[in-house]
């Protein structure tokens, strides 16, 4: 189970309106900049994201059949904003975990009360920009 379509909706109407002018600066957030894939506009998700060795893990709390998913396989990658430094995200690779043993231990508590078990995995390229 991941969180519902309604609280999905909400999510993207009112959280997210509220947490994107501060999710690019605080730990454990980011900005994710990507393109539709159809309208080819500019989007910006905030999100929790986790750093790695060699990039970022992202929760997929509504599963990995949102647009903003799809929109950054058809591109190859985003850019991502966090702690006020973006990066060039590249290479995406979807993760099924149902240990969810990438996670810290209280966000690993969290998703499992939810059901996630899917993770999109994000390199970063060596030019990244301040």
């Amino acid at each position: 189970m991941v969180l519902p379509a309604k609280i999905a909706r909400f999510n993207r109407k009112v959280t997210n309106r509220i947490t994107k002018p501060f999710a690019g600066v605080l730990p454990g957030f980011g900005v994710l900049v990507h393109r539709g894939r159809r309208s080819g506009r500019e989007f910006r998700t905030p999100l929790n994201v986790f750093r790695t060795g060699d990039g970022f893990l992202v929760a997929l709390t509504y599963g990995p059949d949102t647009d903003w998913v799809r929109n950054v396989f058809a591109a190859g990658g985003a850019e991502l904003q966090t702690r006020g430094r973006t990066y060039r995200v590249t290479e995406p690779e979807l993760r099924h975990d149902e240990s969810r043993r990438s996670m810290p231990a209280g966000v690993r508590q969290v998703l499992g009360l939810v059901g996630v078990t899917d993770f999109l995995v994000l390199k970063t390229r060596a030019d990244k920009r301040d």
